[in-house]
């Protein structure tokens, strides 16, 4: 078994590139954009067909509500379910800021994301999980057709509230990387816990109270501290795995710590955002519940930064 590339994302609030290979980590905090411009490795991209197609494992025992949440989520990805005509800026726009990413040949990031299969496990590796042992469980899963083996595709695994996963909380709020299955094709998987309970100031910021750097009232929650922060975190795995699927794509920096499609706008959610906030934000009437695009069946999500590759910033409106 081959595993090729290891990244890791650190997503709240202190900026660090000190985690040691082969993880490479970033932490995504309320700091001013990168200074430099993300650039392209000439490496492959989830580009072909044009469909970037999700195969989910929930691992662990999660609230139908969480999942409910999630699962619009990636339906809000492609398509605008429920979003009345006046609901602008939508999670679809958000998703097409990718398709200035493109490949050697011109193609771009696919414009339409499918959560297409959802398989259950309650703790089949127990609840103390070694990074490694994603990759080989997501390489089982392929090889014993509990999930087909799709090369333009992300196996994404999300772990319970009660799941700890090394350097989950310590190093990263989550990671994607790449194994190869059968040595024919190397796939792309990730993994996101849930920050509910183990890290809420750090992977579930700004609805949580930050662990580190400067103090802010924590924002109300469209869906709930630990789904939405769980968004957050799948929203930045992914662009990064579909624009660095295999570590040479687009990215700026070191090739084992890089800053990707939206880590290399750490912490930014809206105009003017600056340490210790956000940026300006839509605020619900009702649920005082902070958000910046509409998603599918009426729901609200809070969704990162995506560096622009036209204007070379962090673009917050979509």
């Amino acid at each position: 078994m081959a595993i090729m590339l290891r990244k890791s994302l650190l997503f709240p609030l202190v900026f660090a590139l000190a985690l040691a290979p082969p993880s490479h980590g970033v932490n995504t905090s309320s700091l001013a954009p990168t200074s430099n411009a993300i650039q392209y490795h000439g490496g492959p991209l989830l580009t072909t067909p044009k469909t970037i197609n999700i195969y989910l494992i929930w691992y662990g025992a999660s609230s139908g509500k969480d999942r409910a949440s999630i699962t619009d989520f990636f339906a809000s990805l492609s398509r605008s379910n429920g979003v009345a005509p006046h609901q602008e800026p939508t999670a679809a726009t958000w998703w097409k800021s990718l398709q200035t990413y493109t490949d050697k040949a011109g193609n771009s990031i696919p414009c339409i994301v499918r959560l297409v299969k959802q398989i259950g496990d309650i703790y089949s590796l127990g609840k103390n999980i070694k990074r490694a042992q994603i990759a080989n469980y997501v390489k089982n899963k392929i090889e014993t057709r509990a999930l087909p083996l799709d090369s333009n595709g992300i196996y994404l695994v999300l772990t319970a509230r009660d799941v700890t996963v090394e350097r989950f909380c310590m190093g990263s709020c989550g990671f994607h990387s790449s194994v190869t299955v059968s040595t024919r094709s190397r796939v792309v998987y990730a993994h996101v816990g849930n920050p509910s309970v183990q890290c809420p100031g750090l992977c579930a910021w700004p609805f949580s109270l930050p662990a580190y750097g400067p103090p802010g009232p924590a924002l109300v929650a469209p869906n709930g501290v630990g789904a939405d922060g769980v968004v957050i975190n799948i929203a930045t795995v992914l662009a990064g795995a579909a624009t660095n699927p295999f570590n040479t794509g687009y990215f700026q920096g070191d090739p084992l710590a890089p800053l990707e499609a939206v880590t290399a706008c750490p912490g930014i959610f809206g105009e003017g955002a600056y340490p210790g906030y956000p940026g300006n934000l839509m605020v619900d009437k009702i649920s005082k519940a902070s958000y910046n695009v509409y998603g599918a069946n009426g729901r609200k999500f809070l969704l990162p930064a995506i560096w622009d590759l036209k204007s070379l910033k962090c673009k917050v409106t979509f």
